[in-house]
């Protein structure tokens, strides 16, 4: 638990409002902050960290206007509490819980840290499905894969899953985790263990190294969030492994990758978010040509976050892909643009 004084820097950043909840929570930092006995939230537009004693009111929800002011919201410390922490071959996990009484975006949440810059790795409501962060994203690819299974490379305590499961009953699922003791904490703080009793034939999960996973007949899709100390493996800067990851896939498949950005902070400070991102693209590139998409959380230099796609996506697929999406989830599509290079 936090000593009086002490206080936790949660970083976001929000893009245009598409869904019911204006914040789009794309890539987090948690770090302690001055003095300040509360947690504070700070979005686009800031200069600079600024702390607030008490919250700021909530944005409207009004998913059709688009903020361009800034804001600062605070959580009293009193709101968050740190409900496990420890250290593993892999990870510095951490779990945090934040109270329902928060004015806050994560008012009632569960977040998942693993490293000591403080990336939320997972995060899980106990009253919405939806996160408003690129685990949303991830759960519009299945209305655009051919029959089959989906893999998700880096599953941790299962937020993608889980909102996929929910929105798509018949899916089948196989995750990979590197870190036992993170699927360990999914089950015990993140409802995973119920999840696979639900889902007994349609969520697998195996430990070891996602960049191996392989099935019979391939993936009709894979999901990549594959990072280590704070930043995006090493590997997926490499061509070899966006040529290995493609002979997975079944005809037809596609592969959604988090390349993060320059908002993820990493232990090692040569390890640059925005340059490993784009040094990812590139390699995908080389594999992918024309067929890679990038979608932008982010609306500023600093803070980007940013989704690769690949596979063909003329409008006629779109409005498809549209069609077949929860309200919510149907503005994520027109976000998607051809890699520029």
């Amino acid at each position: 638990m936090m000593s009086q004084g002490q206080g936790l820097r949660l970083i976001s950043y929000q893009s245009r409002p598409i869904v019911s909840h204006p914040f789009l929570l794309t890539a987090h930092t948690l770090k302690p902050s001055r003095s300040w006995n509360h947690f504070s939230f700070k979005t686009p537009g800031m200069p600079k960290p600024f702390h607030l004693e008490l919250p700021l009111p909530l944005p409207s929800h009004n998913s059709h206007q688009t903020q361009t002011g800034t804001q600062d919201d605070g959580i009293p410390s009193d709101d968050v509490k740190l409900i496990a922490k420890f250290k593993t071959r892999y990870n510095y996990i951490r779990v945090l819980q934040v109270s329902r009484r928060a004015d806050h975006p994560f008012a009632g949440s569960r977040l998942l840290l693993l490293d000591s810059p403080g990336n939320i790795h997972s995060i899980s409501f106990f009253f919405k499905s939806l996160t408003n962060t690129y685990f949303d994203v991830f759960a519009t690819l299945p209305p655009i894969l051919p029959p089959g299974a989906v893999g998700i490379l880096g599953f941790g305590a299962g937020s993608a899953a889980r909102l996929m499961l929910e929105l798509y009953p018949d899916l089948i699922i196989h995750g990979w985790e590197l870190d036992p003791s993170v699927v360990a904490v999914g089950r015990e703080y993140f409802g995973l263990e119920k999840l696979e009793k639900q889902n007994p034939n349609g969520l697998f999960i195996s430990i070891g190294n996602g960049l191996k996973a392989s099935i019979r007949n391939g993936f009709a899709g894979i999901l990549v969030d594959l990072f280590s100390k704070g930043s995006l493996i090493p590997e997926l800067q490499e061509s070899s492994t966006w040529h290995k990851l493609r002979k997975s896939l079944r005809k037809g498949g596609r592969i959604m990758v988090n390349v993060g950005g320059s908002c993820v902070e990493a232990e090692d400070e040569g390890r640059d978010g925005k340059m490993v991102m784009e040094e990812t693209l590139k390699a995908m590139h080389r594999v992918f040509g024309d067929k890679l998409f990038v979608l932008n959380l982010g609306n500023r230099k600093d803070d980007d976050s940013s989704l690769a796609l690949t596979g063909e996506l003329a409008v006629p697929d779109r409005d498809a892909w549209k069609k077949a999406l929860p309200r919510s989830l149907k503005g994520y599509v027109d976000m998607w643009a051809p890699y520029q290079g």
